[in-house]
């Protein structure tokens, strides 16, 4: 189940352990494998008592003294910035044989047009700049989100292509000194190095029984979120000693208002 951010429009040998990086360019910092986190795609808010981490879209500040991740969508376009694509790069929009825009059902987003080099160097330089507008209002990371919209694409996109502008996003963070995490899409996380993830944040990994799959491949650092308390419970069980865990309400609500959830596993 993928969960896409509010308010990103176009405005805008051995593995290295948890807090190196084997990248070149300013220091890039992952986030600590394990720190009790929030997740405010929804809209900022004071972050609760004991929590360090927190992930919030590119559009809002970073909280002060915390851990600070930017959401990006970095291969759709959200719903309220497809005009803005139709004007400024419209043939980075995705389209089939008709000529119509390839879209995500679920979240109403037109997927981007990855497929070619040119293609996915002038996105880098669009998705770049939000990447660099992260690292300038004093973000610490990005979250790329829908990693895998090629599953999405109707056998348009290739996953080899996904991951060429995978790694092109990852060059851009590091060298603004901001660490990249990988958002869903487990059956990636063998690529981990050969794309420059430093961290990854699952959605329903307990759910799907995939927890596993990104801990070994990210040494921890993971950033899980489940939306059905059963989950929840049982990723605290299985998990809560070693990865950071997030019962969230599934429009990810700010605190106050109507339908808002947001637990921990020490109940916090």
């Amino acid at each position: 189940m993928l969960l896409a951010g509010c308010g990103s429009g176009p405005d805008s040998g051995s593995r290295p352990g948890a807090g190196e990086s084997t990248h070149a360019g300013p220091q890039v910092r992952p986030p600590v494998a394990g720190d009790p986190f929030d997740y405010q795609l929804g809209g900022p808010y004071d972050l609760p008592a004991g929590v360090g981490t927190v992930v919030r879209d590119r559009t809002a500040a970073p909280a002060p003294g915390a851990y600070n991740i930017c959401y990006v969508n970095a291969f759709q376009a959200q719903p309220d910035a497809v005009g803005w694509w139709r004007e400024h790069h419209p043939d980075l929009l995705l389209r089939d044989a008709d000529h119509a825009l390839v879209v995500d059902e679920d979240w109403d987003e037109p997927l981007l047009d990855v497929r070619t080099a040119d293609r996915r160097e002038r996105l880098a330089e669009v998705v770049g700049g939000w990447i660099d507008g992260c690292a300038d209002r004093g973000y610490d990371a990005v979250e790329a989100d829908n990693l895998d919209s090629y599953l999405r694409s109707d056998g348009l996109i290739g996953r080899g292509e996904a991951v060429a502008f995978a790694r092109l996003l990852a060059t851009r963070a590091h060298r603004a000194g901001l660490a990249l995490g990988q958002k869903n899409a487990a059956e990636m996380t063998g690529l981990r190095d050969r794309i420059g993830f430093d961290f990854a944040v699952a959605e329903e990994c307990a759910r799907y029984d995939e927890c596993d799959t990104y801990a070994q491949a990210y040494d921890d650092a993971v950033l899980v979120v489940e939306y059905r308390k059963q989950d929840f419970t049982r990723a605290c069980r299985q998990w809560g000693k070693r990865l950071a865990v997030l019962l969230r309400d599934r429009d990810l609500e700010p605190a106050g208002r109507p339908g808002h959830v947001a637990a921990r596993c020490d109940g916090s």
